[in-house]
């Protein structure tokens, strides 16, 4: 048994007979559950336009200031796992703190250490893998497009970061360490407000797959509203999950390679793949064991007591 199915099934056991304590759970905003980053390094790309059904996310590239040189250089798209893992552990502590500025220094190492991750120094270390998606997603800048499929489009400029520190390296082959970060209001509010929780024991489980985690939120976004089957063709599931697979038909064999593994995890997720493509059922959000209402829903409860 490859080592990434031992560990699914080690969280599955895990999650089945210990629901999720306040303390595994992690939080990210429900928009980034719906539109993806790229897979994989788009290279010297600046933009890249992801189409989902009738919405869509360009996402652009920006810039960041070397605290070594004092250079505005250029950072690449954000990509792959470790960038949504950035992004969900900066949304938790925006979340936890009830602040939109993070002390990155103070806690991504800690996270690292949290996901499974050994957390090395130096240029080819783990931190630094981590630190350049941190990089990429500061300097970014999302705009997402909303279409009613008749005669109303919307759309929406989402700057996530406002500002990000950056210190000179303190030794010889370390690379530039991030110090603090700040969400844009407007980000940081609408976080606060749309907050979707995911089970950090199944993050952590899924944490080498981009694709699997996107599953992962998608279907945790999905399943708190859902009220009827849901189906997506297989054009549908391609557009949506499918940017770094040319041709439907090598989509289709890893799309099914990664449902399965989503599913080795959570056994009761009500998706079913046919000829035609996916269908999500209602089902009750401990399918992917997170609470059923809004974060925000249960503190006023809370509160009121």
């Amino acid at each position: 048994m490859a080592r990434d199915q031992r560990r699914r099934d080690a969280v599955r056991e895990v999650i089945e007979n210990e629901p999720a304590a306040p303390e595994n759970l992690q939080h990210i905003h429900s928009v980034l559950a719906l539109c993806g980053l790229p897979y994989r390094d788009p290279g010297p790309m600046r933009e890249v336009l992801r189409e989902y059904g009738r919405n869509s996310l360009s996402l652009s590239a920006g810039r960041l200031k070397n605290p070594v040189t004092g250079e505005m250089e250029a950072q690449g798209l954000p990509y792959g796992p470790k960038a949504r893992l950035v992004l969900l552990h900066l949304c938790t502590e925006a979340v936890r703190q009830r602040s939109p500025v993070i002390a990155v220094a103070d806690s991504l190492s800690g996270f690292m250490r949290e996901m499974g991750f050994a957390v090395t120094g130096g240029e080819r270390g783990t931190i630094g893998a981590f630190k350049e998606q941190l990089n990429r997603l500061a300097a970014c800048s999302m705009q997402i497009g909303l279409w009613d499929g008749k005669e109303t489009a919307s759309t929406l400029t989402v700057p996530p970061f406002r500002r990000l520190d950056l210190w000179r390296p303190q030794g010889a082959g370390e690379v530039v360490w991030q110090r603090e970060v700040q969400f844009h209001q407007d980000f940081y509010e609408s976080l606060i407000k749309h907050a979707l929780p995911v089970d950090i024991r199944a993050a952590r489980a899924l944490s080498g797959s981009a694709r699997k985690l996107d599953l992962l939120f998608w279907a945790g976004y999905r399943l708190r509203a859902l009220q009827r089957p849901l189906r997506l063709t297989w054009d549908n599931l391609h557009k949506q999950f499918g940017a770094d697979n040319a041709s439907q038909r090598s989509f289709r064999q890893a799309f099914k390679a990664d449902i399965a593994g989503v599913l080795e995890v959570f056994p009761r997720l009500p998706i079913t793949l046919d000829e035609r493509g996916m269908v999500l059922n209602p089902a009750d959000p401990s399918a992917l064991i997170v609470p059923p209402r809004a974060i925000g829903m249960a503190r006023k409860k809370r509160n009121a007591a």
